[in-house]
Formats: C-alpha cells, sequence, structure tokens
C-alpha cells in the first residue's frame, strides 16, 4: 500500500483562483479530431483514415496522411496529437528495423505492439497517441487498437478517434468473418465516411492501406468523400449599389523622414 500526496490539487486550486482575479484563464484540454480503422478480411488486414488535421475549431491541413510506415508488413493509423503520433511510429519503425536487423528475421506485428504500448505506458498519457496497429507476419494477419494509456486490444476490427462510434456503427451491422477484399475495401470506405459526415473532426479524402501477404497497397487518396462545392453565383457587387448618403475627404500633409531601400532576401 502506496500514501498518496494530494497538495498538487490545492496548489493548483489556489493558483487558479489567483489567475482568475487578474483576468488570466488556465488552458483547458485540446480535442482531437480523426476517424481511424482497421479490420482483418480473408487474406490480410486493410486499414482506414481520413485526411483532416484540427487545431482547434481551425483545419491546418485538408490532406495530411494518417497511416504511418513501422516496417514494409505493418502500418499504423495514428488519432490524437498529430506529433505524437508522428514521432511515436517513427521510433518504433526505427527500433523495429534494429531489431530486424539483430534476429536477421521479419518484424512481428506483437512485437510492433509490445514496443509501442510500453513506451505509451512509460509517459503515462501525456503522449496522446491512439492508434490502430495492424500488419501482416509468419503467424498471419494481425489487428490491435493502442490507447494512450498504454492498453491494448486484439480484434477482428476496431476504430479510434473522434470519428470512431459512427465507424463503428458501420462495422458492428455489416463487418462478416473472411471478407473478400473488395467487400472489406468498401465497408473501410463507408466506415470512414461515416467519420467524415458526422465528425466535424474528421473530413476530406479517405485513405486505405491493404496488407497481404508479400504485398502492400497504400491508396492515397482511396475516394474524396466530402468534395468542395462549387461557389453558385457572383457576389461581387457593382458600383453604387449601396447609396452613398455623405462622403467627406481629409486631406492628410505627409512628411517623408527617412527613406531606406533593402534588398530581399531570396536564399
Amino acid at each position: 500500500f502506496t500514501s498518496r500526496n494530494f497538495q498538487n490539487c490545492q496548489r493548483n486550486a489556489v493558483l487558479e483562483a489567483e489567475a482568475t482575479k487578474v483576468g488570466y484563464s488556465f488552458p483547458s484540454a485540446r480535442k482531437t479530431g480523426t476517424t481511424i480503422c482497421g479490420l482483418v478480411f480473408k487474406d490480410g488486414v486493410i486499414l482506414g483514415a481520413d485526411t483532416r488535421a484540427t487545431e482547434g475549431m481551425v483545419v491546418a491541413d485538408k490532406n495530411c496522411s494518417k497511416i504511418h510506415y513501422i516496417s514494409p508488413n505493418i502500418y499504423c493509423c495514428g488519432a490524437g496529437t498529430a506529433a505524437d503520433t508522428e514521432m511515436t511510429t517513427q521510433l518504433i519503425s526505427s527500433n523495429l528495423e534494429l531489431h530486424s536487423l539483430s534476429t536477421g528475421r521479419a518484424p512481428r506485428v506483437a512485437t510492433a505492439n509490445r514496443m509501442l504500448k510500453q513506451m505509451l505506458f512509460r509517459y503515462q498519457g501525456y503522449i496522446g497517441a491512439a492508434l490502430v496497429l495492424g500488419g501482416m507476419d509468419c503467424n498471419g494477419p494481425h489487428l490491435y487498437s493502442i490507447y494512450p494509456h498504454g492498453s491494448t486490444d486484439k480484434l477482428p476490427y476496431v476504430t479510434m478517434g473522434s470519428g470512431s462510434l459512427a465507424a463503428m456503427a458501420v462495422f458492428e451491422d455489416r463487418y462478416r468473418p473472411d471478407m473478400e477484399e473488395a467487400q472489406a475495401k468498401e465497408l473501410v470506405r463507408d466506415a470512414i465516411a461515416a467519420g467524415i459526415f458526422n465528425d466535424l473532426g474528421s473530413g476530406s479524402n479517405i485513405d486505405v492501406c491493404v496488407i497481404t501477404k508479400g504485398k502492400l497497397d497504400y491508396i492515397r487518396p482511396h475516394d474524396e468523400a466530402s468534395k468542395k462545392g462549387v461557389r453558385a453565383g457572383d457576389y461581387k457587387y457593382k458600383r453604387g449599389t449601396t447609396g452613398v448618403m455623405t462622403k467627406v475627404e481629409t486631406p492628410m500633409s505627409l512628411e517623408v523622414v527617412e527613406e531606406t531601400i533593402q534588398t530581399m532576401d531570396t536564399s
């Protein structure tokens, strides 16, 4: 049994009260938006993701890649903090390559899963990476969902991100064991589209990665779910559309005190 110290909670409450007095507010948790998913089909694994990156309520990137390379036979979708998902997958990809060279064997999906979960658990959730790991190895197809605190699930189909509930609804309704590739690809496409249309944090295109024995098919983009609309009309108004009631011209006298010319740096 270990005793716990809650002094920091009291300290934070005092700091927040003092900050409120002078007009400051504590930063709130940042909400992220993504829809990622994966499923195991007859011959391998299919991963899917949308391509919208958000910063608060602003769309920072309309076509970012959320399906990350781990090894030639293993890929990983990332949701949460974009920088965390990218750097975490890059680090594990590097470590897995070193492990593969030292053992002289192709890397296994279970090894990548163990490396990821141990790293994330060490950081106690402060690395905001929610991952869907999928791949093919000597033991067949494997699909894992990995949560930011380090817990994992091994399932035939998984979804993660803010649009995961909408995507899971599609999987729960239509997933069948031993699906054909074309049928499975369409299901992944529809699951990501459900996230795009029902979650404000997900949008733009649908990326798909099909991993089978000895073959990888990374389709980017697989489909453009929400296409940009066409402008209905011309919104430029002619001069005189709005009547001018009064007009005042005030001349300004300016004196140039100093004039300098600077060359633009084009290096």
